[in-house]
């Protein structure tokens, strides 16, 4: 196959989709990687380690749109939906469910649009597991700089010191975005509290947190005497490629001290607030209800360097597989890569997806 790796574009992301050790594993196995120049810089990547791993650079995008399966990071930007076409496999971060007019440029034009955020083993989502991992260790980094009086906060330090009370801390949500986050409030010495609804997980929680952070059952009563008290309040909701449910109302942030820091990771999937919009790097933040929101949509790009080695540590082995055996035959030999085909042949192959558009479901088969 003809792999290409186009440079992303989305404001302040610096990921790419293949490594020069990625790439030489495509080159290895027979196929021709064909890089956008510049695609890997910011990643601490140059163009020179790409071709002496064997691929080739490219100098526009369109040389690497122009392949028959594309590797990117997120999801096409509308200045990219004429490289979309018929035939092309497109194998990304595309969070369709809060995107509709995506949704529709991949059935327009009958690419084969492979989430990797929808790829599942088991309850496991392998591919959206490192960022989920950097998101939420970020989230607590985040929400601890936001709080200082500088940024509009309320001036409170998460950690405390001798005589004075910790920062209070809540979590919504105790997957893998949920335990990272509360594994680091918990290490700077914050007061936290992770709202889960699976009693499983809130036993997993315990035990790999150590007793470091307190589980509590999630529902809206809990939330609402909750929320009062918190300082950096975190979303890390997720209902595997549907939208995020909206469980905090603005209505109950206006019982929440004004300062006080809202972190949404959820909100590549619409969010988990109604107050929740998408920001970018540039203008990260902004105010509802005397609550800072920070609701970056690809948070794990401010860390492009560690974010690019997490995330090609998990794609590349799915990507050789699609370009050894091609479409079909990997999805016969790998049943999980099934779950991340959203779109292929003009139609909607992931029922999430079409439940959030009202759009028509087909179901594919291999």
């Amino acid at each position: 196959m003809r792999i290409g790796v186009p440079r992303e574009i989305k404001v302040k992301e610096n990921r790419v989709a293949a490594t020069p050790a990625s790439a030489r594993m495509f080159v290895q196995a027979g196929h021709e990687v064909l890089v956008e120049r510049g695609a890997g810089v910011g990643s601490g990547f140059g163009d020179e380690l790409y071709a002496s791993a064997g691929a080739k650079i490219v100098p526009a995008a369109a040389d690497a749109w122009a392949t028959d399966l594309v590797l990117k990071v997120k999801e096409p930007m509308p200045a990219e939906f004429h490289f979309l076409r018929p035939g092309l496999l497109l194998f990304t971060y595309l969070h369709l469910a809060a995107d509709r007019a995506l949704t529709e440029a991949l059935v327009k034009s009958k690419t084969c649009g492979l989430a990797y955020e929808t790829v599942q083993v088991g309850r496991r989502l392998p591919l959206l597991e490192p960022m989920s991992e950097i998101a939420g260790r970020m989230s607590t980094i985040i929400g601890a700089y936001y709080l200082s009086k500088a940024q509009g906060g309320k001036g409170v330090l998460l950690g405390g010191v001798p005589g004075v009370l910790p920062g209070k801390v809540l979590i919504i949500g105790g997957g893998t975005a949920g335990i990272n986050a509360g594994r680091v409030a918990a290490g700077i010495g914050a007061d936290v509290t992770i709202l889960e609804v699976d009693l499983q997980q809130m036993r997993f929680l315990d035990i790999s947190l150590h007793g470091e952070a307190h589980t509590l059952y999630s529902n809206e009563q809990n939330l609402l005497e909750t929320l009062p008290s918190v300082d950096l309040l975190i979303g890390a909701v997720l209902v595997p490629g549907a939208k995020a449910p909206k469980l905090i109302h603005r209505g109950m942030l206006t019982v929440m001290k004004p300062g006080a820091v809202f972190v949404d990771i959820a909100i590549d999937q619409g969010g988990c607030a109604e107050t929740s919009r998408p920001t970018t790097h540039e203008n990260p933040v902004y105010v509802e209800e005397d609550t800072i929101h920070y609701c970056v949509t690809n948070m794990p790009g401010a860390y492009a360097r560690t974010a690019t080695q997490a995330l090609t540590n998990a794609t590349t082995p799915y990507a050789l597989k699609l370009a050894n055996l091609g479409l079909d035959e990997a999805m016969r030999q790998m049943p999980d890569l099934l779950h991340g085909l959203n779109t292929c042949g003009g139609a909607v192959t992931y029922k999430a997806v079409a439940d959030a558009h009202g759009m028509p479901y087909q179901e594919t088969k291999f």
